[in-house]
């Protein structure tokens, strides 16, 4: 039978049959997570001499690293965990260590997170940002520049409703697909959640554990949202500042250039009074 006699659909699926076969040739089967084809010895000797030059390492960020496949993106398979019945307002660093965690909410936004990110940076200090979806979707390079930097991306629902006003079937994709985006951004979901104004109810807690997530309050609340004034949101990390402490920060949800500010003259102050500034295990035990 000559190929202008096979039926249309034939000929597709055969062609399909060859696309598959040659990439398996050259090489261009689907990467596993650690990034090696399928099928590849770990052990293998590198290629030799004459070949190829090696490709320049990446930073070891997970969404760097997320498997190159043809059929949609992976998802993480979440663990889920057991429902807290109340969040951590703090955190066990151990006797005699005085840690500190900086987290900053509903962000990001692209007016003043870069500062934040600058200036923890510039003091090489590490924090978690709890995301809105809405927020991050239309801004997931400031997700990686997250990542790459070492913080943890938290999950704070999608739109920042009141949690306690909704149904389960309401809340649900409020918390999953802010999961969701921060996954496709970074090549791993949230570890921890944070309801919006620290307003929890059963629902909340069960659907955040069953996502894999651990609730995490805040200990120390700067009120910045309300714009207090650069000096009182300093004064008020600095009078709340002790060993375990989580202090609230916003860096989204109005103008928050006096939390910008404020950063930059209590973090130093905190380094130079001994304090470690610092974030809890990315996956929380």
């Amino acid at each position: 039978m000559t190929n202008h006699q096979i039926p249309l659909g034939r000929r597709t699926l055969l062609r399909g049959f060859t696309a598959v076969g040659l990439a398996a040739l050259t090489g261009c089967a689907a990467a596993d997570p650690a990034g090696a084809p399928r099928g590849a010895s770990p052990s293998a000797p590198p290629a030799a001499a004459g070949g190829p030059p090696a490709a320049r390492p990446l930073k070891p960020s997970a969404y760097r690293l997320r498997p190159i496949t043809g059929y949609g993106p992976q998802r993480t398979v979440r663990t889920p965990l057991k429902a807290r019945h109340q969040p951590l307002l703090e955190w066990d660093f151990g006797r005699g260590e005085r840690s500190m965690v900086l987290t900053f909410d509903d962000g990001p936004d692209p007016r003043y997170t870069p500062d934040i990110l600058r200036t923890l940076r510039k003091h090489d200090v590490r924090a978690m940002f709890f995301v809105c979806g809405e927020m991050a979707v239309d801004n997931k390079d400031l997700l990686r520049e997250m990542a790459d930097d070492g913080h943890i991306i938290g999950n704070h629902t999608w739109t920042h409703p009141l949690l306690t006003r909704m149904t389960r079937s309401g809340m649900r994709p409020e918390i999953e697909r802010t999961c969701e985006v921060v996954e496709d951004a970074v090549g791993e979901p949230p570890a921890w959640f944070r309801a919006p104004y620290g307003a929890w109810n059963r629902a909340a807690f069960r659907l955040g554990a069953e996502l894999g997530m651990e609730p995490l309050a805040w200990t120390v609340d700067t009120l910045d949202w309300n714009t207090p004034g650069t000096g009182t949101i300093v004064s008020r990390v600095l009078a709340g500042a002790a060993p375990g402490v989580v202090v609230l920060n916003h860096d989204a949800g109005g103008n928050r250039s006096q939390s910008v500010a404020a950063l930059r003259e209590y973090l130093p102050a905190l380094l130079d009074d001994g304090y470690r500034i610092t974030v809890p295990p990315r996956r929380p035990v």
